[in-house]
């Protein structure tokens, strides 16, 4: 009996192992809003550490602890942040900078898993407008792979990019409306 157990244990292990080694190499997740404001308004909040560091969905916990380096804004420009599990610790760096279309950056995470992505936001006139893009891609590791068959990295990230994106769009939309006043 102990032996039918044991066998039906391993298939169990050797399916969910062989299930985790088919998931993508890559990691890619992309989100997009439209901002009623043209390209020129939406990049300085893109092209600052500091200035993203107001609408990003992950650093909004008072107890992260940020600290910034390089230039204040465009290339070199970095945050280093650690908070608790849900965060982690790594360091974010912009590494192009094209105004005001595109900004690049590295993001490096040290936990609580460690990986590299890149990490791109374009900017693109759209009717009156900009359609901001949030995208990342980074390789996926085993164990990452195996992480991703309970927690859907689509769903997590994607859920917080679109959180986001809605509060940058929040945060211009009301700053145009302001000044408009």
């Amino acid at each position: 009996m102990l032996e039918i157990i044991g066998v039906g244990v391993a298939v169990i292990i050797v399916a969910i192992l062989a299930l985790a080694a088919r998931q993508p190499d890559i990691c890619h997740i992309a989100r997009s809003i439209f901002i009623a404001a043209p390209p020129e308004r939406v990049f300085p909040l893109v092209d600052d550490p500091r200035a993203t560091n107001e609408w990003s969905p992950f650093v909004k916990d008072p107890s992260v602890k940020l600290s910034y380096g390089g230039p204040e804004r465009g290339v070199g420009a970095a945050c280093d942040f650690e908070g608790d599990a849900k965060v982690g610790a790594g360091r974010v760096e912009i590494v192009e900078s094209v105004a005001p279309s595109k900004v690049v950056v590295a993001l490096r995470l040290d936990r609580p898993m460690k990986c590299s992505n890149r990490v791109e936001f374009t900017i693109a006139p759209q009717n009156g407008g900009s359609l901001v893009t949030w995208d990342m891609k980074g390789r996926q590791p085993f164990v990452g792979k195996l992480f991703s068959l309970v927690m859907k990295p689509e769903k997590m990230v994607g859920g917080a990019f679109e959180r986001g994106l809605a509060d940058l769009k929040t945060l211009v939309e009301t700053a145009r409306e302001e000044a408009a006043q």
